[in-house]
C-alpha cells in the first residue's frame, strides 16, 4: 500500500528571542497542523494518528504532539505520539507515517515537527535533593539537549569545525554557500513562492489587534560573500564556522497530511507527492557532513534510482559545510539543491526542519513541473535520514 502527501504547511520561522519567543512549541505545532488540514480538505475526525517531532521537551508538558493536535481541532479520540531523533525528528515523523500506512495500521496521518528554542528552559539538576554546600550551576536545556554532542562532549559547532579541517572545506566556500542561501530565500519571498508553504500566525495581544507574523525572520536581504567574510570564527580562532555560515537558532513548526493512495482516491484528493523510499544512516559521532549523503544513498538504492535522477534536493544547512559536503559527495548539481535557500537563512527549529524540507521539495516539484526529489538531514550523534518523493503521473 503506497502512501502520499496531499498537503502541508509551516509557520514562519522566528528568530531566537524574536516574534515567537513566548509562544509554546505546541501552539506553533497547532498552527501548522490546522493549516495542513485546511489545505488538504481532510477533517480532523478523518485523522487516524498524529506524529510530531520535538527535541526540547523540558517544561513543555505531557505528550506535546497530543497537545498540538487537540489545539488544532483534532478530536481527543485520535491518538498521538511525540518523537525525538534530534534534527531528524520531523522527517522521521513523516517516514514513520509512511511505514504505518504501508503496514495497513492506519490510513490518514498528520506528521511533522515543532520547536520553540526560545522557550527552552534552564535546568537546575541538583535542586531536587539539595546541593548541600557551595555553588551549583544551572544548565541551558537548549544547548544540553539540542546542540551539545553527548559523545564528543562538545558543542556540535566545535566538533563540526574539526571535521571541516579534515575535509578541507574552506571558509570561502562555506561563506559562498551561506550567501547563496540568503539570496535564494530572499528571492523566493520576493517572488511569492513561499505563500504555498507558509501560513501567517496571528499573535493575540493584551491590547489592540493581533500581531501578524508573515515571514521568516532570519532572512537578511543584501547578504553577500564580502559581508560574511568579515565575521569572526565562532568556535576556535582558526575555525571556519561563523554565525553567518551556520544555521540559525529558531522557533517554528511544519506539518503534512499523509494518506494511503487508495484513501486519497476515495476522498477525491489529488496527491502532492508519493513517498518513494526512506533511508537512514549513522557514522562517527561528529561527522554530520557525511550522514545525509549516506542516508540518501540508502534511499536511492531502495528506490532503484541514481543521484542524477533527483531533480530537486533539500539538504539541511545545519552548517553550510554540511550541505556543501553532501552536494560534493553525491556529485549533485548545485542548481538543484536548496533552491529557495536553507537553514542558514530560513532558520533551523531543530524538531521541525525535517518536515520543512519535505514540504519544500514537494511544493517545488509541483510548482516547477518536475517529478522526483529528495530531502536529507544530519542529526546530533552522527545520524542521517533521507526521504525520496515523486510527483504522480498526470
Amino acid at each position: 500500500m503506497a502512501s502520499v502527501i496531499v498537503a502541508g504547511a509551516r509557520t514562519p520561522f522566528g528568530r531566537f528571542g524574536g516574534a515567537f519567543k513566548e509562544v509554546p512549541a505546541t501552539t506553533l505545532g497547532a498552527h501548522a497542523i490546522r493549516a495542513a488540514l485546511d489545505r488538504s480538505g481532510v477533517k480532523g475526525e478523518d485523522v487516524d494518528y498524529v506524529i510530531m517531532g520535538q527535541v526540547l521537551q523540558a517544561g513543555a508538558g505531557q505528550i506535546t504532539a497530543r497537545q498540538a493536535a487537540i489545539d488544532a481541532g483534532i478530536p481527543q479520540e485520535v491518538p498521538a505520539i511525540t518523537i525525538n531523533k534530534v534534527c531528524l525528528s520531523g522527517i522521521n515523523a513523516i517516514a514513520l507515517a509512511d511505514q504505518l500506512i504501508r503496514a495497513g495500521e492506519v490510513e490518514v496521518v498528520v506528521a511533522g515537527g515543532m520547536e520553540s528554542m526560545s522557550e527552552a528552559p534552564y535546568l537546575f539538576p541538583k535542586a531536587r535533593f539539595g546541593a548541600r554546600m557551595g555553588n551549583t550551576e544551572m544548565v541551558d536545556s537548549m544547548i544540553h539537549d539540542g546542540l551539545w554532542s553527548t559523545f564528543t562532549k562538545q558543542h556540535m559547532g566545535a566538533s563540526s569545525d574539526e571535521v571541516n579541517k579534515e575535509l578541507e572545506l574552506s571558509r570561502e566556500d562555506q561563506d559562498a554557500w551561506a550567501a547563496r542561501s540568503h539570496q535564494r530565500a530572499e528571492k523566493a519571498w520576493h517572488n511569492g513562492v513561499m505563500k504555498d508553504e507558509v501560513v501567517v500566525v496571528a499573535l493575540p495581544q493584551k491590547r489592540g489587534e493581533p500581531v501578524r507574523v508573515e515571514r521568516d525572520e532570519g532572512v537578511r536581504p543584501g547578504t553577500d560573500l564580502e559581508s560574511l567574510s568579515k565575521l569572526p570564527a565562532a568556535f576556535s580562532k582558526d575555525g571556519t564556522i561563523t554565525a553567518g555560515n551556520a544555521s540559525q537558532i529558531s522557533d517554528g513548526a511544519a506539518a503534512v497530511v499523509v494518506m494511503s493512495r487508495e484513501r486519497a482516491q476515495k476522498m477525491g484528493i489529488e496527491p502532492l507527492v508519493e513517498i518513494v523510499a526512506h533511508g537512514m544512516s549513522a557514522d562517527r559521532y561528529a561527522w554530520l557532513h557525511t550522514v545525509p549523503a549516506l542516508a540518501l544513498s540508502n534511499a536511492l538504492k531502495k528506490a532503484g534510482l541514481d543521484a542524477d535522477d533527483l531533480e530537486l534536493v533539500e539538504i539541511n544547512e545545519a552548517f553550510a559545510a554540511v550541505a556543501l559536503n553532501v552536494t560534493r559527495m553525491l556529485a549533485l548539481d548545485e542548481e538543484r539543491v536548496n533552491v529557495n535557500g536553507g537553514a542558514v537563512a530560513l532558520g533551523h527549529p531543530i524538531g521541525a526542519s525535517g518536515a520543512r524540507l519535505v514540504l519544500t521539495v514537494a511544493n517545488e516539484l509541483k510548482r516547477r513541473g518536475l517529478r522526483t526529489g529528495a530531502a536529507a538531514l544530519c542529526g546530533g550523534g552522527g545520524q542521517g535520514d533521507a526521504l525520496i518523493v515523486r510527483r504522480p503521473l498526470q
